[in-house]
C-alpha cells in the first residue's frame, strides 16, 4: 500500500498518542454536529416559541433517531470492513469496499426519504404527539427527510475517512457545514420569519454542503482509498460482511430509538413544558454524548486497523487506555454540565418553567454518566473486532428492553418525573455488568478473520 506508513496508519506508534490524535478531531466534529442542534434549539426557542421547540425536538427527534439512526449506524459495518482491509495492506480491496458502501447507502437514502415523507403523520400520531405541536412536527420531518440521502452519504464518507485514520477532514468540512447552518438559521428564521420551515431548510442545506465537500475530498485524494465512480457497485465482494456488521449496529440504534420513543410517550403524558424540557436536555448535555460517541468511533477505527494487521497487543492496550480516557471525560464533563447548565438554559430559552424542569431532569442522570464509559468502550472494541451480534443482544436487553419494562411498570405506578428519568442510569448499570462479563469471557479477537475473507 503506497500510504501504508503514513500518518493515517494506526498500526504503529505509541497507542495512546495515536488514539488521542484520532479522537480529538472526531470529538470536535461531533461537537459541531451538536452545535447544529443547539443553534436550532436557540433560534426556535427564542424566536418562535415553546410549542415550536417541542415540535423540533420532541417526537420528531425520536422518529429521526429511529429511522435515520438505523441506517447511519449501519455505516459502521462498512467502516470496520474498510479499516481492517486498510490495516491488512490491500489498497485495491479498499477501493472496492468503498465503492460498494457508497452505492448501497445512496440507494438506501432514497428509500428512506420516501418512507419519511409518506409516514411522518402516522408515526407522530402513534407517539401521541401533543396537538399543539403535531403540525409543526410534520412540517419539520418532511423537509428534513428530503435531505436524508445526503445525510447517509455524509456519514458514510466521514466514517470511511476515519476508518483509514483521517479524522481531520471530516472535522474541517463539518465546521464549514455548521457555519452555513448558523448563517441560514438566522437568515431564514430571524429575518425571513419562516419559523420551523426555516430551521429545517437550513439544516438540510448545511448537510448537502458538508456531503459535497467530503465527496470532493474522496474523489481527489491520491491515497489508496480514493473513491472512483467506476467502483460503485451493488455486487461487491465485501457487501455481505458490511451488512453482517452493520445490520446489528443499525438494530441496536433502532432499539435505542424504540425504547426512547416509549419513554417519549411517558414524557408526552406530562405536558408540553416537560416535552420542551426533555428536548432541551439534549441541547445542554449533548456535548457529553458527542464526545463519548467520538471516542467510541476512534476506538472502533483503531481496533479495526490493528485487527487487520494482526497486532493483538495493541488491541489490549487500546482497551485499557480507552477506558481511562472515557472515565476521565465522563467525570469531567458531568461536573461542567451541572455547573453551567442553568446559565446555558437561560440563553436557549426565556421560559422559566422549561429552565427549571430541564435542570431538574439533568440532575437525575448527568451524575451517572460515568457508568456509560464501560458500554461505550467495550461496544466500540467489539464492533471494531467484528463481533457484532452478541453485544447488540446484551445492549438490547440491558438498556432497551429494561427501559420499556420500566415505563410500563415503575413509571405507570408512580407517574413522576424522577421515576421517568431514573430509567436511564438504572439501564446503564445493568448493561455495564452484562457487557463486562461477556467481554471477559468472549472470544472477540477471533472475529476479525471472517471480515478479511472475500
Amino acid at each position: 500500500m503506497n500510504d501504508r506508513h503514513s500518518s493515517k496508519d494506526l498500526t504503529t506508534g505509541v497507542v495512546w498518542q495515536r488514539l488521542l490524535l484520532l479522537f480529538l478531531p472526531i470529538a470536535a466534529s461531533t461537537c459541531i454536529q451538536q452545535l447544529y442542534n443547539t443553534v436550532d434549539g436557540l433560534i426556535v426557542g427564542r424566536f418562535v416559541g415553546t410549542a415550536a421547540l417541542a415540535s423540533v425536538g420532541g417526537s420528531s427527534a425520536q422518529i429521526i433517531n429511529l429511522l435515520i439512526g438505523f441506517f447511519v449506524a449501519t455505516t459502521a459495518g462498512a467502516a470496520v470492513v474498510i479499516a481492517q482491509v486498510y490495516g491488512a495492506g490491500r489498497p485495491e480491496d479498499v477501493r472496492i469496499a468503498a465503492g460498494n458502501a457508497m452505492a448501497i447507502f445512496a440507494v438506501l437514502g432514497v428509500i428512506l426519504m420516501a418512507i419519511g415523507l409518506i409516514a411522518s403523520p402516522l408515526m407522530l400520531r402513534i407517539l401521541q404527539t401533543p396537538e399543539d405541536t403535531i403540525q409543526g412536527s410534520i412540517l419539520y420531518l418532511r423537509i428534513y427527510f428530503l435531505g436524508v440521502p445526503f445525510v447517509l452519504l455524509l456519514n458514510m464518507e466521514s466514517n470511511m475517512l476515519r476508518s483509514v485514520g483521517d479524522s481531520f477532514s471530516p472535522f474541517l468540512f463539518m465546521l464549514v457545514g455548521c457555519l452555513v447552518n448558523i448563517v441560514l438559521d438566522v437568515t431564514f428564521v430571524v429575518f425571513f420569519h419562516w419559523g420551523i420551515a426555516g430551521v429545517s431548510i437550513a439544516t438540510v442545506t448545511a448537510q448537502v454542503v458538508n456531503m459535497g465537500l467530503l465527496t470532493w475530498k474522496l474523489t481527489h485524494t491520491t491515497e489508496s482509498y480514493r473513491l472512483s465512480f467506476k467502483e460503485l457497485s451493488l455486487r461487491g465482494v465485501y457487501l455481505s460482511n458490511m451488512f453482517r456488521l452493520g445490520l446489528p449496529a443499525g438494530l441496536q440504534s433502532s432499539m435505542y430509538a424504540v425504547s426512547n420513543m416509549i419513554v417519549q410517550i411517558g414524557v408526552n403524558s406530562l405536558g408540553t413544558v416537560v416535552v420542551a424540557s426533555w428536548a432541551m436536555t439534549s441541547k445542554t448535555d449533548g456535548i457529553y454524548w458527542a464526545v463519548s460517541n467520538a471516542l467510541g468511533t476512534a476506538i472502533t477505527s483503531f481496533i479495526g486497523q490493528n485487527m487487520g494487521a494482526g497486532k493483538h497487543d495493541r488491541l489490549k492496550a487500546c482497551v485499557k487506555q480507552g477506558m481511562i480516557l472515557s472515565f476521565s471525560i465522563s467525570l469531567g464533563l458531568s461536573v461542567i454540565i451541572m455547573l453551567v447548565g442553568r446559565p446555558v438554559l437561560g440563553i436557549l430559552t426565556h421560559d422559566q418553567a422549561v429552565i427549571s424542569t430541564t435542570y431538574e431532569m439533568m440532575s437525575y442522570f448527568v451524575p451517572f454518566y460515568f457508568t456509560w464509559s464501560v458500554i461505550e468502550v467495550l461496544s466500540a472494541v467489539l464492533r471494531g473486532a467484528g463481533d457484532a451480534v452478541r453485544p447488540v443482544a446484551i445492549v438490547g436487553v440491558g438498556i432497551c428492553l429494561f427501559r420499556i419494562v420500566w415505563i410500563f411498570t415503575a413509571f405507570r405506578w408512580f407517574h413522576t418525573l424522577p421515576v421517568l428519568c431514573y430509567c436511564y442510569p438504572a439501564s446503564w448499570l445493568v448493561t455495564d455488568i452484562a457487557l463486562f462479563v461477556y467481554f471477559r469471557k468472549g472470544k472477540w479477537m477471533e472475529q476479525g478473520r471472517r471480515i478479511l475473507e472475500k
